[in-house]
């Protein structure tokens, strides 16, 4: 198979190439700026900037943290016993067992319960749809996630009671950030909640599913686990890129609302099993780097070439669902991967979307829209102009710092519980920006513990992966970095957030990157975990 391929049209091309780029100008300037900045003061600030070691563990919080797990060891001879572990371990048996004889025996020795439960957050999508959708259990697609929460977490208490495992803990910076946060949001629910089932749900809603950070970065224990959830994502997105593809070969129906009259080269809008373009547009966006990420992690030449098609296809499905904001997410994430991993895409990024912009009359319809006179008149009427608008004048009409309240406006809890009154100065609509949404809803005060927490992340996200030295997997956490980034972007245009499983492949995304940066070599370094 390998003397195929290295005899094949597409590879002698794509090396003829490779000679031609070795000998450009441009090639020689790159190798200038690479050796410069070996040697720059710019790479001793980052390197140092990268070397910040995690301090969380000694701090009070880092202890407290201690004293909890010690206390969960403490349950090993209730946990030993319990039904949930003997159901959990009798129901793995169960599956090894019919999977003894069969292709998939290997993977089935390598299926761990923690494991399953990573599987199940990744597939979150696909069974909410099959309960939404399918068999039409609205109860049982509403608390699934809940489910899945609970689970988690008592597999985590289990877990820790067990004396098979070292006895440590794992606390990052980023769990004060998020702590804040959440404190923040309880105080804002309590303090603005002239109806309090409504504040309530608002507050589920922005906060309950960033849980799964806390949750992930003690699931993730080993390079299996990080790997389980990197693939599982891939693979979940290349369904969806296939589906949407046959989507819009066939021409699927969509309501006229998605496209405007002016946009009649738009035959139809791709949406997959996740029913909106915009958040499919963003699934990619998220995912797509971590295809590319794979092609530079794997050394087997047909892995390599998987991989880019993978990513081939994914751009393809991003591209029908017509969504600006997502393609604007995916450019500062494929620049973002580029600078960090390989500058050259950045030339390829820019001769596609030149080229799709020359020869695919629909997108470039889609883009020079923006720029005419339609686009502000329909934005005047009903479009993100009006709504930004609105929604900056009831923040000024209500508590600058405190806000209109949780659950009360821009969002889907507001939709769902259209309490007040619509008038000609107030109509219930989705805002279209999610930190517009929060700012509305949480006030200066939200926003400004939101963008911190953001920024948090961030920074400890970049930190982790500088950390990753002479290893292929720091690919791997730069490929997700780039498209946590990308999706932040889109949230300036879409309220991403409010989607539950977009909120919950964020956060665990955050949590595996600062497993690879920090936790990875915890046996190695001491420092780096909580010791009974």
């Amino acid at each position: 198979m390998n003397d195929i391929l290295k005899n094949s049209f597409f590879v002698k091309t794509v090396s003829k190439l490779g000679v031609y780029y070795k000998s450009s100008a441009i090639y020689s300037l790159s190798v200038f700026f690479r050796n410069s900045y070996k040697k720059s003061k710019t790479k001793t600030v980052l390197d140092k900037f990268c070397e910040t070691q995690n301090s969380a563990p000694g701090s009070a919080y880092g202890r407290f943290c201690a004293f909890l797990s010690a206390k969960c060891a403490a349950l090993e001879p209730a946990v030993a016993g319990s039904v949930f572990l003997r159901s959990a371990d009798s129901a793995l048996s169960t599956l090894r067992k019919a999977a003894e004889n069969s292709k998939i025996a290997p993977l089935a020795r390598r299926c761990t319960l923690r494991r399953l439960l990573i599987v199940g957050l990744v597939f979150t999508v696909c069974v909410d749809y099959f309960f939404r959708n399918v068999i039409t259990v609205t109860f049982i697609a509403s608390v699934w996630d809940e489910f899945l929460i609970v689970a988690a977490l008592a597999y985590l208490v289990a877990r820790r009671a067990s004396t098979r495992i070292p006895k440590s803990c794992r606390v990052t910076p980023i769990d004060g950030y998020l702590i804040l946060f959440l404190a923040v949001g309880f105080f804002l629910m309590c303090a603005v909640s002239p109806y309090l089932s409504i504040a309530v749900a608002g507050y589920r809603a922005v906060c309950e599913y960033m849980l799964w950070f806390f949750l992930m970065i003690r699931l993730c224990e080993n390079d299996g686990d990080m790997k389980t959830f990197f693939f599982s994502m891939v693979f979940l997105s290349l369904l969806m890129a296939l589906h949407g593809i046959y989507q819009y070969v066939v021409a699927v129906p969509i309501p006229a609302s998605w496209v405007s009259q002016t946009e009649s080269g738009v035959r139809t809008r791709v949406f997959s099993i996740i029913g909106s373009p915009n958040i499919l547009g963003s699934f990619f966006v998220l995912t797509a780097p971590m295809a590319a990420g794979l092609a530079y992690y794997f050394k087997d030449m047909r892995l390599k070439i998987a991989s880019w098609c993978i990513v081939f296809l994914m751009c393809l499905s991003l591209l029908f669902t017509f969504s600006r904001g997502a393609w604007i997410g995916m450019a500062v994430a494929v620049l973002i991967f580029a600078v960090f991993v390989d500058r050259r895409l950045i030339v390829l990024m820019m001769t596609g979307a030149f080229g799709a912009l020359l020869f695919v009359p629909s997108i470039s319809n889609r883009i020079t829209y923006l720029f005419t006179s339609d686009y502000v008149a329909a934005s005047l009427r009903g479009g993100r102009m009006v709504r930004w608008d609105t929604a900056k004048q009831l923040l000024l009409d209500s508590n600058r710092f405190l806000g209109f309240g949780l659950g009360r406006f821009g969002g889907a809890v507001a939709m769902q519980n259209k309490i007040l009154e619509e008038t000609d100065t107030f109509k219930y609509f989705y805002v279209d920006n999610y930190y517009l949404k929060t700012e509305v809803e949480m006030g200066y005060i939200g926003l400004f513990f939101f963008t911190l927490l953001l920024a948090g992340l961030l920074i400890w996200s970049f930190r982790s992966v500088g950390r990753i030295k002479g290893d292929r997997t720091a690919f791997l956490g730069w490929a997700m970095l780039a498209g946590m980034c990308g999706v932040l972007v889109h949230c300036y245009f879409e309220n991403i957030f409010e989607v539950p499983y977009m909120v919950s492949y964020f956060w665990s995304m955050g949590a595996v990157i600062f497993y690879l940066g920090y936790f990875r070599n915890a046996r190695r370094d001491p420092s780096q975990c909580c010791r009974k």
